[in-house]
């Protein structure tokens, strides 16, 4: 049984900063990638982030240079720090785990990101 725990969603003004954390548990195995996609209202859900077991870090070109993907293998947990906020950016932003090959998806529960003044 996996699970994903995100946290550190919120409310922040424009131009603001905001980290989210997303830490898995269960039997997670060694080839994976953790990561972010978000979903804003009437809009599908797109990738924001990813970075694979080995650092490989992935960007949607909407977020690259103001967002920042990292792991910590040990722990099994994703951070993203996210920059320069805009409104655009308001969305539910939901962690994303393939776990092994062939990869199976998790996802967690949602974090609700707002960016407004």
């Amino acid at each position: 049984q996996v699970q994903l725990v995100e946290s550190g969603g919120g409310l922040v003004q424009p131009g603001g900063s905001l980290r989210l954390s997303c830490a898995a548990t269960g039997n997670i195995f060694a080839i994976t990638v953790m990561g972010w996609y978000r979903q804003a209202p009437g809009k599908q859900r797109e990738l924001v982030a990813t970075m694979t077991h080995i650092g490989v870090a992935n960007y949607a070109n909407s977020v690259k240079g103001r967002f920042t993907i990292s792991r910590d293998g040990a722990k099994n947990t994703v951070y993203m720090q996210m920059s320069s906020l805009n409104s655009e950016d308001t969305a539910v932003y939901y962690c994303n785990l393939k776990n092994g090959w062939p990869p199976k998806d998790y996802w967690g529960q949602g974090t609700q990101v707002t960016v407004s003044s």
